[in-house]
């Protein structure tokens, strides 16, 4: 599938240029001829128009969350009594280890949540539960590499960058993707790349991990204003480099990355008048705040990311991504830092399904929470979990996915998935098909052959389909 419009050509756009139409003029026709970011029509009806993703970046423990295990209890510190699979720490195995915390059933779906997430019990029944995810990366780098890109491996285009080149997005004065305080490491700016994708479809950062809110709403996205010319001064400027940019790529090959400089020119320029305001979220109700945490220092940031998310969202942005940044690591300590980990994101995330619910939205918005892989039952350090990509829990809400759901089982001490496996190739396929694309149709040729997010793989999971 090739989603990109017929385009109006370079030499074109300059002769219109020389025959009077205006350089105002001449942005509005390339836009509406050649903007990648234009709308483009699904494969099929979409139940999900966007995507917000909750990142919970470390690797949060399926077993001390979402899916509680008997046998833990039953057999605490007795040993491991399977063979080990390859493990991220190259040190004798641990012994068996019972969650510290109790699960309570929540809604009219009794879908168990443990004491670490009361305040998403109260909203599990908008939640499908998966608890049979399997990815293939044993360390972050690789596990982040494969959650979001598909290959643990290779550099690869983001889930962002796909969803948004094949869809497009519905407002042009915006970013199709962005992404809040995004990560610095484990593959860093690769997790919301386009790679050999062209340049526009790249995810726009809002901030990093390593910035206070406070610095980031001082100037949400860098460099974006010129404060020392006026409005007129800056279009002047910017039709002056446009011409350069365009006059300088006529006479060449196709170059992405240009072409990527001349729409983010034209994009940046838009997204003055629109930015402003989006960002404003000061100006929200003292009760919408409160909903998400903003009243609370251990809340604030996270509910900060999850309510500019939604702000996003209603302003048309395709794809956007929140992270709580490399904070769910224990390989020791779980009980306190799982514990403080989940205090700051449990009510920002209730507060967000909440308001999409009351807002009409969450029913064409597929809400994803997940980490890079899940924990392993037995200890690691005494008090601690290893890294466990064989089979462990996310879960999505919204957007066509069945509510008060829970799919797929792990065995009876949660190390590998046993009941309807999902491979993180499913899981993207299954996405994409929520939002209207055939996983398999949605190709880009490069290097002399047709890429895809899911490889040469990717089954849809149509049991957990409204």
């Amino acid at each position: 599938m090739d989603p990109n419009q017929k385009r109006l050509s370079r030499r074109g756009a300059l002769r219109a240029a020389g025959c009077g139409l205006g350089t105002l003029g001449l942005a509005q026709l390339l836009q509406a001829s050649e903007n990648p970011l234009a709308p483009k029509a699904s494969h099929y009806a979409a139940r999900a128009k966007r995507v917000i993703f909750l990142f919970m970046h470390g690797g949060p423990s399926s077993i001390d969350t979402f899916d509680p295990k008997e046998r833990l209890i039953r057999d605490h510190g007795k040993p491991l009594p399977i063979k080990r699979p390859l493990a991220f720490a190259d040190e004798a195995p641990g012994p068996l280890m019972k969650s510290p915390w109790a699960f309570k059933n929540g809604g009219q779906s009794g879908i168990p949540v443990s004491d670490l997430f009361p305040y998403t019990r109260e909203m599990v029944d908008e939640l499908c539960v998966i608890r049979s995810l399997v990815g293939e990366g044993v360390d972050h780098g690789a596990a982040l590499l494969q959650t979001f890109t598909g290959s643990s491996t290779f550099v690869r285009p983001s889930i962002g960058a796909w969803t948004v080149y094949g869809l497009g997005t519905e407002n042009q004065n915006l970013p199709g993707y962005i992404t809040i305080k995004p990560t610095l490491s484990h593959g860093g700016a690769k997790n919301f790349g386009a790679a050999f994708l062209p340049g526009a479809f790249q995810g726009t950062p809002i901030g990093h991990s390593g910035m206070k809110v406070e610095e980031i709403k001082a100037e949400p996205i860098q460099y974006l204003v010129n404060k020392g010319l006026t409005s007129e001064q800056q279009r002047f400027e910017l039709d002056m480099i446009q011409n350069i940019n365009r006059k300088h790529q006529e006479v060449r090959a196709v170059d992405s990355n240009l072409e990527a400089r001349i729409q983010a020119f034209e994009l940046a320029f838009r997204m003055q008048t629109q930015a402003p305001e989006i960002f404003a979220v000061d100006k929200e109700s003292d009760a919408t705040k409160k909903l998400y945490g903003l009243d609370d220092p251990k809340t604030a940031d996270f509910g900060w990311q999850c309510l500019l998310a939604r702000r996003l969202c209603e302003k048309g942005v395709r794809f956007v991504q929140c992270t709580h940044s490399y904070k769910w690591d224990q390989h020791g300590d779980l009980f306190a830092k799982h514990t403080e980990n989940a205090r700051e994101v449990d009510k920002p995330i209730a507060g967000l399904l909440k308001d999409l619910k009351a807002r009409g939205l969450l029913k064409d918005t597929l809400v994803v929470w997940a980490g890079e892989f899940g924990r392993t039952p037995i200890s690691q350090g005494g008090n601690g979990r290893d890294h466990n990509p064989y089979g462990y829990t996310v879960w999505m809400a919204g957007g066509g996915v069945k509510p008060g759901f829970i799919y797929g089982a792990t065995d009876d001490i949660g190390y590998h998935a046993t009941e309807d496996r999902m491979h993180i190739h499913d899981w993207h396929a299954t996405i994409l098909h929520l939002m209207g694309m055939q996983h398999d149709k949605l190709t880009y040729k490069y290097s002399g052959r047709d890429f895809r997010l899911t490889d040469v793989a990717g089954v849809i999971h149509k049991k957990i389909l409204v």
